[in-house]
C-alpha cells in the first residue's frame, strides 16, 4: 500500500493545525509550478515547521487520540505488511471443515530469510473487501483455520507470527451456532503448548477474545499506536456510564495503550512507528515491524523446546497477578 497522497490524506480531529499547515505548503507548491516562482526557501521553512508540529502533536496524544490513530483508514493492514516485508508468501486457505474465513490470512512466509507461518487478521480496505473480510470479525471457521495452520507449522518446525487487528470476534447467532466460544477457547489451549516459537503483534486494534484467539505466544508486542483491551472504549462507556460518548474517559480508564500496557507488564515490548503513525509511511513501518519480529525470533529459535514451553507457561501465569495490602486487604 502506497502512502496516501496529501490531497486525500484523512486528518484526525487533533490534527487540525497540521492540516492547515499542509494546505499552506500545497498552495505554495502549486503557485511555484503554475507561476514559475521560486518559493523553495518558503516551502522548506514550512516543512521544517510541519515536522516540528507533527512531533509535538504525537508526543502528547491522549489515550483516545491513540485509539483514533490505531483505527486510521489508511493504517497498514495484514495484506499490506505481507507485501511490504515478506520476501515470499504462499497463502494457505480453509479450515478443513466449513469454509475459508477471509477475516484471517494464513500462509508460509519468508522474513529476513527465515521461513515462518504467518497468521494475520485483516479488516479490508474498500467496501467490497470489508464485506468479504467481515470487517475483521473472525468466525469460528477463522479460528479453526488459524489453528490448523499453526499445527502445520509445528509439524514442519516453523516459528509462528501472528498479526492482530480486530475489534472482536464475530458475535452473530451463526457464529455462536458454529461454536465461536469453543473455537477461541480451544485456540488458547492449543497455542499455549505448541512446540515452536510464537511471536504475536498487535498492528492496530486488539479487542477481547477476538484478539486472544490468535494471541497466545512467547512474545506479545504492540506497535506504538496500537491498543489491546478487553472491551472497546465505546462498549465500556455504554456499560459504565450508559453513554457511548464517554468513550474518551473509558479509553483513559482502561489503560489500553502500548505505553500503559508495557508499564503494567501485559506486553513484552513496543514496536516504534514512523513519525505521525504507520499510515504516513507504511514502508517504513513495515521495515520496523520486520526488524523487531526477526530479532525476537532470533532470540527464541535456539531455545530447547522444554525451556521454551516452560517460559511461555510462566509468562501466561504472571498475567493478571495482583497483591493485597496487609492493612486493608484491598487488592492493588
Amino acid at each position: 500500500m502506497a502512502t496516501p497522497p496529501a490531497a486525500v490524506l484523512h486528518y484526525l480531529p487533533f490534527e487540525a493545525e497540521l492540516q492547515k499547515l499542509d494546505e499552506q505548503i500545497r498552495k505554495l507548491e502549486e503557485l511555484s509550478k503554475t507561476n514559475a516562482m521560486d518559493l523553495t526557501e518558503e516551502i522548506a521553512g514550512l516543512k521544517i515547521k510541519r515536522e516540528e508540529l507533527l512531533a509535538r502533536i504525537y508526543a502528547n496524544l491522549s489515550a483516545w487520540d491513540r485509539i483514533q490513530v490505531a483505527r486510521h483508514i489508511h493504517r497498514p493492514q495484514t495484506l499490506d505488511y505481507i507485501g511490504l516485508m515478506c520476501e515470499e508468501f504462499i497463502e494457505v486457505h480453509g479450515d478443513r471443515a466449513f469454509r475459508d474465513d477471509r477475516a484471517v490470512i494464513t500462509g508460509f512466509a519468508t522474513l529476513g530469510g527465515r521461513r515462518v507461518m504467518l497468521v494475520g487478521q485483516h479488516k479490508g480496505r474498500d467496501v467490497q473487501e470489508r464485506v468479504r473480510c467481515n470487517f475483521g470479525y473472525m468466525q469460528p471457521d477463522g479460528y479453526r483455520k488459524a489453528l490448523w495452520k499453526m499445527r502445520l507449522a509445528e509439524k514442519f518446525h516453523l516459528p509462528i507470527v501472528t498479526l492482530i487487528d480486530t475489534k472482536g470476534a464475530a458475535a452473530a447467532i451463526e457464529a455462536e451456532e458454529r461454536g465461536q466460544s469453543h473455537a477461541i477457547a480451544y485456540n488458547l489451549q492449543v497455542m499455549s503448548g505448541l512446540k515452536v516459537p510464537i511471536v504475536c503483534v498487535v498492528i492496530g486494534e486488539g479487542c477481547s477474545g477476538g484478539a486472544l484467539g490468535v494471541g497466545v505466544g512467547d512474545r506479545f508486542l504492540l506497535q506504538e499506536y496500537a491498543y489491546f483491551t478487553v472491551i472497546s472504549p465505546e462498549g465500556c462507556a455504554s456499560i459504565l456510564w450508559k453513554d457511548a460518548e464517554k468513550k474518551a474517559e473509558a479509553a483513559a480508564a482502561l489503560k489500553m495503550t502500548a505505553p500503559e500496557l508495557k508499564v503494567l507488564g501485559v506486553i513484552d515490548g513496543i514496536i516504534p512507528e514512523p513519525l505521525g503513525g504507520a499510515h504516513r509511511d507504511p514502508a517504513g513501518a513495515a521495515q520496523m515491524l520486520k526488524r523487531v519480529i526477526c530479532d525476537q525470533l532470533g532470540q527464541l529459535e535456539d531455545l530447547p523446546v522444554p525451556e521454551l514451553l516452560a517460559a511461555r507457561y510462566e509468562k501466561l501465569r504472571k498475567l493478571g497477578r495482583y497483591r493485597e495490602t496487609a492493612e486493608t486487604g484491598a487488592a492493588t
